[in-house]
């Protein structure tokens, strides 16, 4: 399978179909889907006709610990729907077992040096529910900055959407004035 980007630990590749069961694992899990979804369950052929597609099609990768071969999650980079092509929207979304261990850092480091470097990025930005702290705290450790505030018009309102949403940014110039410290 195509790598993408490997880091320390991780190894980012491609999604393919023979990954559907790993995203019914991981997108059934209420813990790692409490602030997407509130947490219920999304049934199998959701996963195989609308996610597996999606995600194979591009922007999305299976993130897998290089010691153990085992799938741990997912990251995503890339544009925002309609968005521009140089600002690259940076997403995650990882097993519990996986959760703690530096991984989402690690992984979104990777893909922001990957962004900046190779893919033409004048932007990286993150977004998350306002009271998602461990997320705030992946993005802040990535070096990303607090950008603004925002409501979604959740069609099924979850716990906590009330306080909003918020995005996060890295801008290059402010990248690369990092890489000379």
């Amino acid at each position: 399978m195509p790598i993408f980007l490997e880091t320390e630990r991780l190894t980012l590749r491609r999604f393919n179909e023979s990954d559907a069961d790993d995203l019914y694992r991981l997108h059934n899990d209420p813990e790692v889907m409490r602030y997407l979804n509130g947490g219920r369950p999304t049934p199998r052929q959701v996963i195989v006709d609308r996610t597996v597609p999606r995600f194979v099609n591009g922007g999305f990768y299976a993130a897998v610990e290089r010691g153990s071969g085992g799938f741990l999650g997912w990251f995503h980079l890339r544009p925002a729907e309609d968005g521009p092509e140089e600002e690259l929207e940076l997403g995650y979304r990882l097993h519990k077992a996986a959760w703690g261990r530096g991984f989402a850092t690690e992984g979104s480091l990777g893909l922001i040096d990957k962004a900046f470097e190779e893919l033409g990025a004048r932007r990286v930005f993150a977004q998350t529910m306002a009271v998602n702290v461990g997320s705030r705290r992946v993005m802040e450790k990535c070096g990303l900055r607090y950008a603004r505030n925002f409501r979604f018009d959740w069609p099924e309102p979850i716990a906590g959407s009330e306080h909003g949403e918020v995005e996060y940014e890295l801008l290059r110039a402010d990248w690369e004035a990092a890489r000379r410290r």
